[in-house]
C-alpha cells in the first residue's frame, strides 16, 4: 500500500492505540509489523479469529495471556555461554505455567472458538523443565534441597557464621565502655565492631573504616580474623555449588530452547488476536463481509479516533464505481474519505471496524489519497503543484481494483482550467478501472456526474435555516456550497454579499429570453425522445457516453426505438443554430459559425463565444427541432442594443454608430 496515503489515513496512529491492549513484546512486535493484506482468504481468517477473541470477551472470560517478562532478555542469550540466574529461572517457570493454563482455557473454549483454540494445540507445557526449576529456586533463590552438596555447604557455613558472631558478642562484652554502640555490623564483607575514635588502640585488631563524623572507628579484632578467613572459604564453596546447580539449569532450558521459541510465538499470536478484539470492543468494531467483485458497502461507518460523529452510509460498486462528493466547507467531506480509506485499510489489515449490520468491503489492490494541501517549503510546492504530484502517481498505477481518494481535485489554480484538468483526469481514472471518491466544489463536475456511467453524484446535508452542516451523506443527490450564506452569517457586510450575488448571476448567465426558450425546448425534446425509445436511462442520452445514445451517423440515416419508430438522428455536420455537446468542458452550447477549413466551429456558451475543434463537439439537438424555420438567429447570438443598432444602420447611415463583437476565444 502507498506509505504516504497510510500516513494521511492515520493507519499508524490506529496500530499506536492498537499496542496499547497488548501484555507481551511479541504481540507489540507483531502489532508494529501489521500491514493491510491483499489475499481474500488471509484477511477473511485474521477477521474470523478477531471476531471469535471478542465472542469469547463478551462472554466475560478472563483469558490467560502471559505477558513474557524477562522472556525477551533470557532467548536473546541462549546460546552465548550465559549463566542465568534465579531470577531468570523463575521467569521461565512463570511463562511455563502460563502456557500451561493458557493450553487447558483454550481446549475448553474450542467448540465456540474453534479457530484461534487450535493454536493451543502447539503449546508444549514442558513440565520437566517446570518441576526442575520449582524443586531448585524458590521465592527467587536457590534452595538448600537443590543438591547434596549446596546442603552441606549451607549447613558448615551456618554453623562458622554462628560460631563469629557468638565470639564478637565476647569481644563487645568486654570492651562495652569504649564502644559506640552495642551492635557489630558489616564492611567490606567482614564483621567490625564500633569503637569510639579516642579508645581504637585499646581493641587489637584493622581498622577497616570509619564514620563520616569520624567520631567512630569499624575495628576487625584479631581474635575473629580466623574466624573471618574460615567463613569466606565456606562462602566461595556455596557459591560453586550454586553455580553448579545454575549451570544445570541453564543447560536444561537451552536443550529446550526451541519449545520455548514456539511457546513464546503461540502465545504471542494470542496476544495480537485478543489486543485486536480488546480494541474492537473499545470502538464498537465489527466483523464485515468480503467479496471479489469490488463492491462497497459501508452502513453506519464511523471513524476509530471520533468519538461523536454522525455515521456514513456510502456504496458503491453496483452501476456505479465513483462518488463526486459535493457540499459546503466544514460539512464532513473530507471525514468521508478519511473515513472509508482508514476502515477500508483496517478491514484489509485483519481489523474489526466501526460499523453497522450489512456493512460488505471489497479487497482493494491499492488506496491511495490526496487530502490536505501537501505545500512543501523545502520542495518550493504549492498546493496545486503538490495535488498534482500525486495525481500523476495516481495514473501510473491506476487500475481496477485500486480505491483513489481525492479531496477538492485540482483546487488552487484557475478555475476553468480546473474544471476541464479534473473532467480530463477522471475520465482517465475511470478508464482504467479504478474506483474513486472525489470531493468538490465545481458545479460542472456535479454535471459531469450526473451525465457519466460508472460515476454517481453524492452531497454532505446541510441546514438551510440554521446554515449549520449536517455531516450526513446522501447519494445520487448533487450538494450545494452555501459560501454566500455562510460568509453572511460569520459577519461579511450586507453590501459585499449583495455584489456577490450579482456577480453569480453574471456568471450563470440572465440569458436572453429567446436562450431561456432554447433551454426549454432542449428538455422537451430529450423528454420526449425519452417517451419514444421508452428508455428512461440518463446514460442513454448521455452526452459523455460516445457508445450509448444519440450518436453522430451519416446524414439521412436514422434510429429506431424499441416499437420500430423511426427516430430522426442529428447530422454529422454542425450548422448553425443547432445545440452541441462540448465534452471537453462538459457544457451545451449553441453553433453560431460553421467549420473552417481548421476544422473550428464557433459555440456559444452563456454568452461567451468559443472556437472549439469539431472533434470535441457532440450533436445534442438540430435547429430544426429548437426553432421555427423563419427564426431570427440573432436573437440568440446578438446583445439587444446590437440588434437595435443594425436595424438603424440598414435604414440609414448614422455617424460613429458602431456594432462592437464581443472578442473570439
Amino acid at each position: 500500500m502507498d506509505r504516504q496515503s497510510m500516513i494521511t489515513l492515520e493507519y499508524e496512529t490506529i496500530k499506536e492505540e492498537l499496542e496499547h491492549f497488548a501484555v507481551s513484546y511479541v504481540g507489540k512486535n507483531l502489532i508494529q509489523q501489521l500491514e493491510p493484506m491483499k489475499t481474500l482468504t488471509v484477511i477473511r481468517r485474521a477477521l474470523e479469529e478477531a471476531e471469535e477473541a471478542r465472542d469469547l470477551q463478551d462472554r466475560g472470560a478472563s483469558v490467560p495471556i502471559p505477558s513474557l517478562e524477562g522472556m525477551e532478555w533470557l532467548m536473546s542469550l541462549i546460546g552465548t555461554g550465559y549463566l542465568y540466574s534465579e531470577k531468570d529461572f523463575t521467569a521461565v517457570a512463570t511463562f511455563l505455567n502460563s502456557c500451561s493454563q493458557l493450553r487447558k482455557y483454550m481446549a475448553s473454549k474450542e467448540q465456540i472458538a474453534p479457530r484461534i483454540g487450535a493454536y493451543a494445540s502447539s503449546v508444549m507445557e514442558l513440565r520437566h523443565v517446570q518441576d526442575e526449576i520449582n524443586r531448585c529456586i524458590r521465592f527467587g533463590v536457590i534452595d538448600d534441597g537443590a543438591s547434596k552438596g549446596l546442603e552441606r555447604a549451607r549447613k558448615r557455613l551456618k554453623a562458622a557464621r554462628l560460631r563469629l558472631q557468638r565470639k564478637i558478642e565476647g569481644i563487645m562484652s568486654r570492651h562495652q565502655s569504649i564502644l559506640q554502640e552495642q551492635l557489630f555490623s558489616m564492611r567490606n564483607g567482614r564483621y567490625v565492631i564500633p569503637v569510639k575514635r579516642e579508645y581504637h588502640k585499646q581493641v587489637k585488631g584493622s581498622v577497616l573504616d570509619q564514620s563520616t563524623s569520624g567520631q567512630t572507628v569499624y575495628v576487625e579484632p584479631d581474635e575473629i580474623a580466623a574466624l573471618q578467613n574460615e567463613l569466606d572459604l565456606l562462602s566461595a564453596e556455596e557459591a560453586r555449588e550454586e553455580a553448579i546447580i545454575l549451570s544445570m539449569l541453564t543447560g536444561l532450558v537451552e536443550r529446550e530452547q526451541e519449545a520455548l521459541r514456539l511457546n513464546i510465538e503461540v502465545t504471542g499470536t494470542y496476544d495480537f488476536i485478543f489486543a485486536k478484539a480488546k480494541y474492537a470492543r473499545s470502538i464498537g468494531g465489527i466483523a464485515v463481509r468480503l467479496n471479489e467483485q469490488g463492491i462497497l458497502v459501508m452502513n453506519g461507518g464511523r471513524h476509530p479516533m471520533l468519538k461523536e460523529m454522525i455515521p456514513i452510509n456510502l456504496s458503491i460498486g453496483k452501476g456505479y464505481q465513483s462518488l463526486i462528493v459535493t457540499g459546503p466547507n466544514t460539512g464532513g467531506k473530507t471525514v468521508v474519505l478519511k473515513t472509508l480509506g482508514l476502515l477500508a485499510l483496517m478491514v484489509q489489515s485483519g481489523l474489526l471496524i466501526p460499523v453497522a449490520d450489512g456493512s460488505e468491503f471489497p479487497i482493494f489492490t491499492e488506496i491511495m489519497s490526496v487530502i490536505g494541501d501537501g505545500q512543501s517549503l523545502a520542495q518550493s510546492l504549492s498546493t496545486f503543484s503538490a495535488q498534482m504530484k500525486s495525481i500523476e502517481g495516481m495514473l501510473r498505477n491506476a487500475s481496477k481494483g485500486v480505491l483513489l481518494l481525492i479531496d477538492e481535485l485540482a483546487a488552487g489554480t484557475d478555475p476553468g482550467e480546473g474544471i476541464a484538468l479534473s473532467i480530463a483526469i477522471l475520465e482517465e481514472l475511470s478508464r482504467q478501472g479504478a474506483n474513486i471518491i472525489v470531493t468538490t466544489h465545481f458545479n460542472e463536475l456535479k454535471s459531469f456526474a450526473a451525465a457519466t456511467p460508472g460515476f454517481q453524484n453524492a452531497r454532505m446535508e446541510f441546514d438551510k435555516d440554521t446554515l449549520q452542516p449536517l455531516y450526513r451523506l446522501t447519494i445520487g443527490e448533487a450538494g450545494e456550497s452555501y459560501a454566500l450564506q455562510i460568509a453572511e452569517k460569520l459577519g461579511i457586510p450586507v453590501e459585499v454579499i449583495r455584489r456577490s450575488r450579482q456577480i453569480v448571476e453574471a456568471q450563470q448567465g440572465q440569458e436572453p429570453q429567446a436562450i431561456n426558450l432554447w433551454n426549454t425546448r432542449c428538455e422537451a425534446q430529450v423528454n420526449n425522445m425519452e417517451q419514444m425509445t421508452g428508455n428512461e436511462s440518463k446514460k442513454e442520452r448521455n452526452p459523455y457516453n460516445s457508445g450509448k445514445g444519440q450518436q453522430s451517423t451519416p446524414e439521412g440515416a436514422q434510429s429506431h426505438g424499441e416499437e420500430g419508430q423511426q427516430i430522426p438522428v442529428p447530422r454529422r455536420d454542425f450548422e448553425i443554430g443547432d445545440a452541441v455537446f462540448v465534452s471537453s468542458l462538459g457544457r451545451t452550447g449553441i453553433v453560431y459559425e460553421q467549420r473552417n477549413s481548421l476544422g473550428m466551429v464557433g459555440v456559444m456558451i452563456q454568452k461567451q463565444r468559443l472556437s472549439i475543434n469539431h472533434k470535441r463537439l457532440k450533436p445534442y439537438i438540430s435547429k430544426e427541432e429548437l426553432y421555427p424555420e423563419d427564426y431570427d438567429m440573432d436573437i440568440i447570438f446578438e446583445s439587444k442594443e446590437n440588434r437595435k443598432k443594425r436595424k438603424l444602420m440598414n435604414r440609414k447611415h448614422v455617424e460613429g454608430l458602431t456594432v462592437e463583437l464581443e472578442e473570439e476565444r
